[in-house]
């Protein structure tokens, strides 16, 4: 898995589905990658969502990319090899198919975003466009504290509606925002599940600390994608949260399998959210029963290999959930 840092986009529209030369016929689209990062947990003040992958059959999300970094789709079931913890597993599970997904929006409305907002805002309103009648989605806005302002809905405008009257103003508290997200996500009806955070990333305000949230979004079985707009890595008066920023949200989205994309301007973040939809609608999702039956309660590490169709060479990316928690008694 390769790892990165934020991928930048200039200004450009995303690549046209289009089919590969050769027998299979692979349907493309263009890409990014990630980076990669990990954390402890600790407790604090207040409630912390807890999670654990189901005891019985552990679903991996897969996204593959090819030299190009645009997607691959077509393959198929035999094409995928899982191991545990070194220990190949036997797949059970495989959709190549579009499903339903339960969809959670964090939206970052703190003093930081002002002169972003207006964009940022017109971004997760497009992606909440991508949506079809079988998703869901809820809406968390924060600033000084996190807040779910609409619950789950099939009802994009409830969303759409409490977006546009959104104001800048306070300090920010993502990681509150990150774990209430993940206590809202248990409500989901649907077994595909994503955060989307709208953010700059400089928290200054949360009670929770990174190595905490990072654990518990390996614990979750819910993809994290991040996309914000991030002002010059030297720009004069940035305070320490905020130049920390897209590393943070890079790492977290990690964990998850997900994806964080910056953009290198207000008006590039529209194309972000275009980017996170068309992934999530591109996805293999891939399960298995595991073979070490120990209740543990330990993490347990996730690698996904793909059998790389005749044509393509050996440029194939993957993007899996790194890992998960054994059940414990």
């Amino acid at each position: 898995m390769t790892a990165c840092g934020w991928h930048f986009l200039i200004r450009r529209s995303l690549d046209p589905v289009r089919c590969l030369a050769g027998c299979l016929g692979l349907a493309l689209l263009s890409g990014l990658s990630p980076a990669q990062a990990a954390g402890p947990a600790n407790s604090q003040e207040g409630s912390v969502a807890t999670f654990h992958a189901r005891a019985d059959l552990v679903l991996v999300p897969v996204t593959v990319t090819d030299k190009l970094n645009r997607f691959v789709l077509g393959l198929q079931e035999e094409d995928f090899h899982l191991f545990e913890d070194g220990v190949q597993q036997t797949v059970k599970h495989f959709s190549g198919e579009d499903a339903p997904l339960s969809i959670g929006i964090l939206f970052d409305e703190s003093g930081s975003m002002s002169y972003k907002l207006p964009t940022s805002r017109d971004a997760a309103i497009q992606l909440l466009g991508a949506l079809s009648k079988d998703d869901e989605v809820f809406l968390l806005e924060f600033a000084d504290v996190a807040k779910v302002s609409v619950g789950f809905t099939s009802k994009i405008e409830k969303v759409r509606d409490t977006l546009k009257n959104a104001q800048a103003g306070g300090l920010t508290a993502m990681l509150d925002a990150i774990n209430a997200g993940l206590l809202e996500m248990k409500k989901a009806k649907n077994s595909r599940k994503a955060i989307v955070i709208v953010s700059d990333g400089g928290d200054n305000r949360s009670r929770y600390t990174a190595a905490q949230i990072e654990s518990l979004v390996r614990e979750a079985d819910v993809q994290i994608y991040a996309m914000g707009v991030f002002d010059p890595v030297f720009s004069m008066g940035q305070a320490p949260e905020e130049i920390s920023g897209p590393r943070l949200l890079s790492e977290i989205a990690t964990q998850t399998g997900g994806r964080a994309f910056a953009a290198s301007a207000p008006a590039d973040l529209p194309s972000v959210a275009s980017r996170i939809a068309v992934e999530l609608r591109n996805q293999y999702v891939i399960g298995y029963y595991s073979s070490n039956k120990a209740t543990d309660g330990k993490y347990r590490h996730v690698e996904v290999k793909v059998s790389e169709p005749a044509g393509l060479g050996s440029s194939l990316k993957l993007h899996w959930r790194l890992g998960y928690y054994a059940p414990a008694h």
